[in-house]
């Protein structure tokens, strides 16, 4: 019990690691409190349960943002998502050589060909590359979009973008590899609470994998549920047969990360609407 009430407890680091990255992102534009951050990245959830693989967060955060600056606080979102998805495909990546390394023969997906594990190996690593060179050169891609006429009018509201330092940029780069690693010990601690007994090694590796699958698997809403429970499910069971326990987790992951706080979210939204029709 203790160590699922412990991952359960983890949900307040996730969200506030991704409330602290909020605000240094916020920062050049508006300075929000803490408490006001967790606010805004709660209300934000709530939006990504409605939107293709979360990528309308912004629509729920920017209502705690000042009405002047909020088109501006857009690209600042996505500069964080940018951030986080690197993480989740570098690991990934590195979840993928761990295997090949370890088990040259170990095949994931059973309906595939044997060379697709180093397919997607060479993309996954080709992506963080890519990733990463517009993460750390944001501001000379601000730079070189404003020399093109038609686009000077969107470049106004990226501007923020190239006021980020080298070391701004990795600040928050690390906040998103703490909260990664937030993720993935959630979960192992749910496994081991529901007596999945797999090494914490290649546990930590095969969610690694799982997250890169969820990443780029396209989903929305309730519908990411069953794709997760099966993700987790080919990857799991190769190393456990309690396949029950492994569906529950992936299950009570989904609700402790994204359901609950999407919920919250919402109420957070409703009072707001409350407050401006008063």
């Amino acid at each position: 019990m203790f160590t699922f009430w412990l991952a359960c407890s983890l949900v307040l680091l996730n969200w506030g690691i991704e409330a602290r990255k909020w605000q240094l992102l916020l920062h050049p534009l508006e300075k929000l409190n803490f408490t006001t951050a967790f606010k805004s990245t709660l209300a934000g959830c709530s939006i990504t349960m409605l939107t293709p693989n979360r990528v309308g967060e912004y629509g729920g955060r920017i209502l705690y943002v000042s009405q002047k600056n909020r088109i501006d606080a857009i690209p600042l979102t996505i500069l964080g998502s940018i951030s986080q998805l690197f993480v989740t495909v570098i690991m990934g990546a590195a979840g993928l050589i761990y295997f090949k390394i370890k088990n040259k023969h170990l095949q994931f997906f059973t309906f595939l060909p044997n060379y697709s594990y180093n397919i997607f190996l060479v993309i996954s690593i080709s992506i963080a590359i890519v990733l990463l060179m517009l993460y750390l050169r944001i501001g000379n891609l601000v730079k070189y979009l404003d020399k093109i006429n038609f686009l000077k009018k969107f470049v106004v509201h990226i501007y923020l973008l190239n006021t980020f330092s080298r070391k701004q940029l990795l600040r928050i780069l690390i906040l998103s590899f703490f909260r990664y690693v937030v993720f993935i010990l959630q979960f192992i601690l749910l496994l081991y609470s529901l007596k999945v007994g797999i090494p914490f090694v290649t546990c930590f590796a095969l969610l690694t994998l799982f997250y890169l699958i969820m990443a780029v698997a396209p989903t929305i809403g309730f519908m990411e549920l069953p794709i997760r429970a099966a993700a987790s499910l080919q990857l799991l069971q190769l190393y456990s047969n309690n396949i029950v326990g492994i569906q529950v987790a992936a299950l009570g992951i989904w609700v402790l990360n994204l359901v609950i706080p999407a919920i919250l979210g919402s109420l957070l939204i409703l009072n707001i609407k409350i407050l401006k029709e008063k």
